[in-house]
């Protein structure tokens, strides 16, 4: 007769911690049991809402960013007036890009404008952020006060400089009342037209630089500037020897960052001369503009968008490659 008998004890010890195991994985999510009728589990309820919560801005980015940028290149390879018939044009719009000389004198001007501008800008934000230590008495506000141009609407900051810029403004003024001697008329003259942008672009933009120079250098660690103190170091030398190379990482951002917004000014030429006097202060953003909604020629402008593009990618890939010799990351 044979009798049943019950399992060892040993035996059914690893059946048990299997099962404890597996419950407490299914509790914390990272597993889900066999279940029948399709339920997810946890782990797939919270990747369904996850994709809903994400929904909205991956559509965002999709209909009106990607969408807007692979409709431009394929608008760029086409004749496509505003109102009209449209036909394919392959490189023809490159080729009138580059063979216009119109296009050209704006390129020059545009680049002009980027030597003049990043240099100049860098080199206020610095010098402000350096002047701007903890001994100095009110540099919150100065810092406010540094920062205000860049908050306030650029339209208005433009407007406000024609003012000053124009024949019987506040700069000729001051010069005849001081001098006897009247200003340039700085707007339509071609040999001042562009400067006089450049010096109302870097007012309008030091600040935000400024204030990233500003909170590199307040996280210099103050024992590597005392040591290069009692080594005899003066202010210059320990500025160039100790603080610069800390806070390259932040000089690196900010010229990389106004390089690309330098290459896209619009507003300032747009709003100051129009452009003038003639061609002389146009730049690439604003003969795309021109192009585009007044000469209603969307495929050149188009093509215009996409060489600005390219020429930005370079410079930025150029950046890049140089960050290696002077930018020191700790």
């Amino acid at each position: 007769m044979t009798t049943i008998q019950d399992p060892p004890a040993a035996a059914a010890v690893p059946a048990a911690a299997a099962v404890t195991a597996v419950a407490t994985a299914v509790a914390a999510g990272t597993a889900t049991p066999n279940r029948q009728g399709g339920d997810p589990g946890p782990v797939g309820r919270r990747t369904w809402w996850g994709a809903a919560f994400a929904a909205p801005h991956s559509i965002g980015l999709v209909v009106f960013t990607a969408f807007p940028i692979i409709a431009s290149l394929v608008v760029s390879f086409m004749n496509w007036p505003t109102l009209g018939a449209r036909s394919f044009a392959g490189i023809e719009n490159y080729a009138r890009l580059f063979g216009d000389p119109v296009f050209r004198t704006v390129t020059l001007n545009t680049a002009l404008f980027v030597v003049l501008y990043v240099p100049l800008n860098l080199v206020v934000s610095l010098g402000l952020a350096a002047w701007l230590t903890p001994r100095i008495a009110g540099r919150h506000v100065f810092r406010v006060l540094f920062f205000i141009p860049t908050i306030t609407p650029i339209v208005a900051n433009v407007v406000v400089w024609r003012m000053l810029y124009q024949p019987g403004g506040a700069i000729d003024a001051t010069l005849q009342s001081t001098v006897g001697v009247h200003a340039p008329n700085f707007l339509a003259d071609e040999h001042w037209a562009m400067l006089a942008i450049v010096a109302m672009s870097v007012w309008q933009g030091f600040g935000y630089n400024m204030l990233i120079f500003s909170a590199a250098l307040d996280a210099v660690p103050e024992n590597q500037i005392e040591a290069s103190q009692l080594d005899g170091a003066n202010a210059w030398q320990t500025f160039w020897a100790i603080k610069f190379p800390l806070i390259s990482p932040s000089v690196f951002f900010a010229t990389m960052m106004t390089l690309i917004t330098s290459f896209q000014v619009f507003v300032q030429p747009f709003v100051l001369t129009k452009g003038g006097p003639g061609t002389a202060t146009e730049t690439l953003v604003q003969y795309i503009y021109n192009t585009g909604f007044q000469n209603q020629q969307l495929g050149l402008a188009s093509a215009g968008a996409w060489v600005l593009f390219v020429i930005i990618l370079g410079i930025t890939a150029v950046q890049f490659l140089g960050q290696k010799r002077w930018v020191h990351y700790e």
